[in-house]
């Protein structure tokens, strides 16, 4: 059996679970209709670290954060709520 952890992270006193901002990155990303890959070159990278962040491996580096929120036109708050 295969455990999966849940990890929590600290922003700014609030909780940010990273599976649900991934899963959130993603339901953005296809109402945008981009594939990982056009939206991995909007930001200067790999279409593999927009997976790991889709499948909540990690988080985008958080210089990315504010033109990830511009190309889904949603706040840093939306984002981090999932």
């Amino acid at each position: 059996m295969v455990k999966q952890n849940i990890i929590l992270i600290m922003e700014e006193g609030n909780f940010m679970n990273q599976i649900k901002i991934g899963l959130f990155i993603a339901e953005c990303r296809k109402k945008k209709n981009l594939t990982q890959e056009e939206l991995g070159e909007k930001l200067g990278v790999s279409y593999k670290a927009v997976s790991k962040w889709e499948n909540g491996i990690c988080l985008p580096d958080p210089s990315l954060y504010e033109e990830l929120c511009n190309i889904f036109n949603i706040t840093k708050d939306e984002l981090f709520s999932g």
